[in-house]
C-alpha cells in the first residue's frame, strides 16, 4: 500500500521538509499535489509527477520531478511552486501568531487536466503545518507616540540584535518577515509608516525623524543590544532604508532588497532638509502581453544615466547588503545597486556586499514562499508585474535568506563568533 510521509509535519515556513513515498510498484508514475487556502479563502495549488525507483519509492530529496509545475530535483518544489487559483493573488500571512498555513499534500494517480475525466481518490494524504513564529516568540503591538507597528522578541532574556523591518508600496503593517527574524534570534520591529491605523492613508513625504524615533525606541528596549540597529527593507521600504542608513547614526547594517538608490515619488524630510523626487520617464512605463504594468524603465533617462540624482551612500557609516533580482520588472534594481556600489568603490569604501540573482523577480521573500510574479495593489491600474522565473526565484530566496541573517549577525553582534 502506498504511503506518503513528510518530516517534520510542523515547522517554520523557512525550514525544509523531507517528503517521501513508499509502497509503490517499481517505476510507477505518481502525481503529488499540494494545496492551501490563505486567510481570505484564496486557493493555491501545485503538482509534480514522479517515477518510483526499482524498490517502489519516491524521495523528493533525491528524485527529479518529470513534469508538472517544476522539473528536476527540488525537495521543496511543491511549496514554492504553489500558484493562486484566483489570478493576481499574493500569499502573505496576516495573523502570524495564532495559526499556521496548512498545506495539504495528496498522492494520486496521474490524470489529464480536462473536463469529464473521472479522478480517483488520493492513494494517501497528509497535512503540513507551516508556522511564521517559533515557540516562545512574543509579539508586542506598538502604539507609542507617533510609532505604529509590532515588535517581535525571541524567547529568553537577551539582549538580542535589533532590526527594523520595512515594506513598501502595499502600505499597512506587514509582519511575516519580522516574526521569522525573531524566530531566528533577532528583536524585529515591523514598522508601519503609511496606510495603517492613524498613519497617513497616502504617502506625501518620508519623515526620517519618524524612523529615527523607531530606531531609538528599539535601542531603549531592555532586550535589545544597545550598540545600533539593522534594517531589512524591500522596494519603497529599501528607498527609506538607504536614506536611514545615510542620515541616522543608529543604523549599523542595512539590507536593501530590490530598491532604488534615489528618491522616487515622495520627498524625504529630515530636520528641515528636503530631498526631492527625481524626474520620472512616464513614457517608458510599459504594459506586457498579459496587461500587467512594468515600471522598471521609468527612470531610464534620469537616475539610470545621471548619478547626480543618487543618494550620497558614501556618507553612510554602516554596512550594506544589496539583494537584487535581475528579472525585477518593477525597478531596474540591478542598475540601481551597481550605481550605489560604484559610488562606494570610488569613495574607497568596502562596507558592502552584493547578491545578484539571475531569474529572480522583485518580491524576494523568505524561503519556500511561492513566487508572486504579479499582483494588485490599491492605487495602481492595471495590476503590477513583479517579474521572476519560478525555479530561479526560489533558489534566490533560499540563498539570500541565509545570507541576510549572517550579514545582520556579523554587524550587529559584538562577538559574532560566540553566537554561531
Amino acid at each position: 500500500m502506498a504511503k506518503l510521509t513528510a518530516t517534520p509535519l510542523s515547522a517554520l515556513v523557512d525550514e525544509p521538509v523531507h517528503i517521501r513515498v513508499t509502497g509503490l510498484t517499481p517505476s510507477q508514475v505518481v502525481c503529488l499535489q499540494a494545496s492551501l487556502r490563505d486567510e481570505k479563502g484564496n486557493l493555491f495549488g501545485s503538482q509534480a509527477y514522479y517515477k518510483a525507483s526499482e524498490v517502489g519509492e519516491v524521495d523528493l530529496d533525491r528524485d527529479p520531478s518529470l513534469g508538472g509545475d517544476y522539473m528536476g530535483v527540488h525537495p521543496m518544489g511543491l511549496l514554492w511552486s504553489l500558484k493562486p487559483e484566483k489570478l493576481l493573488s499574493r500569499l502573505a500571512k496576516k495573523d502570524v501568531m495564532n495559526s499556521p498555513y496548512e498545506v495539504h499534500i495528496d498522492l494520486r494517480s496521474p490524470h489529464f487536466p480536462i473536463k469529464g475525466v473521472v479522478i480517483s481518490p488520493p492513494m494517501d494524504s497528509l497535512t503540513l503545518k507551516r508556522w511564521y513564529v517559533a515557540p516562545g516568540v512574543t509579539r508586542i503591538l506598538v502604539k507609542e507616540g507617533r510609532l505604529r507597528g509590532a515588535l517581535f522578541l525571541p524567547p529568553g532574556e537577551g539582549p538580542f540584535p535589533g532590526v527594523i523591518d520595512l515594506f513598501g508600496s502595499t502600505g499597512g503593517l506587514i509582519e511575516f518577515r519580522a516574526s521569522l527574524l525573531a524566530s531566528h534570534g533577532f528583536a524585529a520591529f515591523a514598522l508601519a509608516y503609511w496606510g495603517y491605523d492613524d498613519l497617513p492613508s497616502h504617502l506625501e513625504k518620508i519623515d526620517l525623524e519618524y524612523f529615527e524615533e523607531a530606531a531609538e525606541f528599539l535601542l531603549r528596549h531592555p532586550k535589545v543590544l544597545g550598540s545600533g540597529v539593522g534594517v531589512v527593507s524591500v522596494c519603497k521600504g529599501a528607498e527609506v532604508g538607504l536614506s536611514m542608513a545615510i542620515n541616522l547614526k543608529q543604523i549599523k547594517a542595512t539590507v536593501l532588497i530590490n530598491g532604488p538608490n534615489f528618491v522616487t515619488s515622495d520627498p524625504h524630510v529630515y530636520h528641515g532638509r528636503v530631498d526631492r523626487p527625481i524626474p520620472c520617464n512616464i513614457e517608458f512605463v510599459t504594459t506586457n502581453a498579459l496587461g500587467l504594468v512594468e515600471f522598471y524603465r521609468a527612470y531610464e533617462e534620469t537616475a539610470d544615466k545621471d548619478s547626480k540624482y543618487c543618494f550620497p551612500i558614501e556618507k553612510a557609516q554602516g554596512h550594506f547588503l544589496f539583494v537584487v533580482g535581475e528579472d525585477d520588472k518593477n525597478l531596474n534594481s540591478k542598475v540601481h545597486a551597481h550605481q550605489a556600489t560604484t559610488q562606494l568603490i570610488k569613495s574607497g569604501k568596502k562596507n558592502w556586499t552584493l547578491l545578484s540573482y539571475p531569474g529572480a523577480g522583485h518580491l524576494i521573500e523568505p524561503p519556500y514562499s511561492p513566487l508572486c510574479c504579479a499582483s494588485r495593489i490599491p492605487y495602481v491600474i492595471p495590476s503590477i508585474s513583479w517579474g521572476g522565473e519560478v525555479t530561479s526565484h526560489a533558489a534566490a530566496q533560499e540563498h539570500s535568506w541565509k545570507e541576510i541573517q549572517k550579514f545582520l549577525r556579523n554587524h550587529l553582534l559584538p562577538d559574532v563568533s560566540s553566537q554561531l
